[in-house]
């Protein structure tokens, strides 16, 4: 049978609060971050970054947190099928925070959640045999009900060829042998729990711990003893984590010394966060065992998915893309404390981006200052005529992907949040309109600490209009403030857009654009996308599209803006520009809402007929743009 999956996992799924502050008490901690947690689920998400194909069996509650876990791990690329919504229960949350590199104060709120609920029902057959492995922890052999299902769906991989990998993942808490005030303790001794656990373990072809973990496995505290008593019941290929001094594998009987069992290349990185690390390790040790690599290699990939959770904040956030793993093995280290390291981060950060957006209709009508002169307008008929700009936006979205706007929170506020969840492309200006050079918005604050009000969903977007010939003071000046929206931008996980105008400054010939392109990149600003004037010549647009490529290969892509042209214009500089991959679609507002907002402004045209009129000429520009990339297809194949 063909196995659409690579890896099941089975077992915890909730939601992480990280203390934002480091180097604190968990009582001291003033805000957090949120995540997805729990091992299977980290280890799901760290395998589908590195292009395995992963799936989680859980359970989740029918609330916010719930539907945000299925939604991640959707955006992840994790196969949610055996994800089941339980209406009784709440989703399981962990409070966690950074103390020192040894220390991480931790509160479980697990009783009586979602994923301990999670019972034989649960396990799908045929989803089972549609993977090559199945990958547990050990937390859901602490009760009858959970164990009865890991044990269900051990059995039907074994019927189905698939491997079988365990993570003991003891907490001593989950087990009920410590109290809710000792979450961060990963040992406490108990004959019961390694009892259960030496049960199941000759169910499995994998076996993966921490020293202290195969203790619990082993019921002893001397590790190479513990080792060869899961030897004595399992003959799996057991993998000791051993923090600082990387990871030993054991095929067959155990030596004297864990010095003596296989290891891999280690990387001696600065620990910043142990949370999480070992879910990272094993995401990296199933890439390499089930692409068939040797254990050595395999190892090396655990260790650096290791070295890359111990350096950064969160669990699941902090593991690498395939890219980005390749990447690091093949340049090696530059820095200890990797995330610090810009050009792991930038790769990092572009390799991990939520949503696919190959296509980019977007309505744009993020415009002040063009409506504050119409006559007739006052800040609340600017917000109403924003909302029936979204109710066009939306009707010809129709629900389907590939469409978007651009919308500002000063005069558009209740159009921008209503927005949110619609399934829409999200673009907020940040710039005083028509400023030159670029002041942004006061709402931003001085350090653009404004940006952390923003959902996550929204895009952060600048206008500057500038040329190649601006003086050295015009582009100190310029270059700064984009650099401080950009690095806000990143520091509030908020992708950028940075649109360029330079007609508007002095004269454009065909490589203007790609010089300013270049001019960005060289003082460290990677945009996501790129906004930019339509271009009459090919050439013009293939230099663009040289100059971007040349710097980031995993940019979004560039969308071409509108400066109010005609729509047979728009039409005809859509025919050259989709010619090129790298330009997904448009950034279009006064062509479609211009006239339409001049007379309803001025009481010449009713809120349905605006739409109306909205709603067809954006669907017009919708239609050449897909019929120029059509074409454009046909003739490249």
């Amino acid at each position: 049978m063909t196995k659409s999956l690579d890896v099941i996992t089975i077992g915890r799924a909730g939601v992480d609060l990280y203390g934002a502050q480091v180097g604190g008490r968990l009582e001291d901690m003033g805000s957090f971050e949120k995540y997805i947690g729990g091992s299977p689920t980290n280890i799901a998400c760290g395998t589908a970054r590195l292009g395995l194909r992963s799936a989680l069996i859980t359970r989740v509650g029918d609330e916010h947190m719930g539907r945000f876990i299925r939604e991640e791990l959707q955006r992840q690329g994790v196969e949610t099928r055996g994800v089941a919504t339980d209406p009784e229960r709440l989703t399981a949350l962990v409070i966690l925070g950074i103390r020192d590199e040894d220390r991480f104060p931790l509160i479980f709120y697990r009783e009586n959640c979602a994923d301990m609920a999670l019972s034989e029902e649960d396990i799908d057959e045929e989803l089972i045999a549609s993977a090559r492995s199945v990958l547990v922890t050990g937390t859901h052999l602490s009760h009858s009900r959970t164990a009865a299902a890991v044990l269900k769906a051990l059995n039907l991989a074994r019927k189905h060829g698939a491997k079988t990998a365990l993570d003991i993942d003891y907490r001593p808490n989950l087990w009920g042998v410590a109290g809710h005030n000792d979450g961060e303790s990963r040992f406490v001794e108990s004959g019961a729990v390694t009892a259960k656990l030496q049960s199941t373990l000759h169910l499995f072809d994998l076996i993966v711990g921490t020293e202290e973990e195969f203790h619990i496995a082993g019921g002893t505290t001397d590790t190479v003893a513990a080792l060869r008593a899961v030897r004595s019941v399992s003959a799996a290929t057991l993998v000791c984590k051993r923090g600082a001094k990387g990871a030993a594998a054991f095929e067959g009987p155990i030596p004297d010394s864990l010095d003596d069992g296989l290891s891999g290349e280690g990387f001696p990185v600065e620990v910043f966060n142990v949370l999480g690390a070992g879910d990272g390790f094993f995401s990296g040790l199933l890439k390499g065992w089930l692409d068939g690599e040797d254990w050595p290699t395999a190892l090396k990939f655990a260790n650096a998915c290791g070295a890359f959770a111990v350096s950064r904040h969160g669990c699941a956030p902090a593991y690498p893309s395939l890219e980005e793993l390749t990447f690091f093995l093949k340049r090696g280290m530059a820095r200890a404390d990797l995330r610090n390291d810009a050009e792991l981060e930038q790769i990092h950060w572009s390799t991990n981006r939520h949503g696919d957006w190959p296509q980019m209709r977007v309505f744009a009508f993020d415009h002040r200052m063009q409506l504050e002169s119409l006559a007739g307008y006052t800040p609340s008929k600017g917000g109403a005529f924003k909302e029936l700009c979204l109710q066009a936006a939306l009707r010809v979205q129709n629900g389907r992907p590939g469409y978007g706007i651009l919308c500002d929170d000063r005069i558009g506020r209740r159009a921008l949040h209503a927005a949110s969840g619609t399934g829409l492309w999200i673009g907020r200006p940040c710039e005083w309109p028509g400023s030159r050079p670029l002041t942004l918005e006061p709402a931003l604050g001085a350090d653009c600490g404004g940006l952390s009000e923003w959902a996550r969903g929204n895009v952060v977007k600048v206008l500057c209009f500038c040329h190649p010939d601006d003086d050295a003071a015009m582009w100190a000046t310029q270059l700064e403030e984009v650099r401080r929206l950009f690095t806000a931008a990143r520091r509030n996980k908020l992708e950028f857009l940075l649109e360029i105008i330079p007609s508007k400054v002095g004269p454009v010939a065909s490589g203007t654009v790609a010089t300013l392109i270049r001019r960005f990149y060289a003082e460290g600003i990677y945009p996501d996308w790129w906004k930019l004037e339509p271009m009459e010549e090919a050439s013009a647009w293939a230099s663009v599209c040289a100059a971007i490529e040349e710097h980031d290969p995993y940019t979004r892509g560039i969308v071409v803006l509108g400066l109010d042209a005609p729509e047979a214009v728009l039409k005809a500089s859509f025919e050259v520009a989709a010619r090129f991959p790298l330009v997904k679609g448009f950034a279009v507002g006064r062509t479609i809402f211009g006239s339409v907002a001049r007379d309803w402004f001025e009481g010449r045209q009713s809120d349905e007929g605006a739409v109306e009129e909205m709603v067809a000429r954006y669907a017009r520009l919708c239609a050449n743009w897909d019929e120029a990339q059509t074409s454009a297809q046909e003739e490249a194949a």
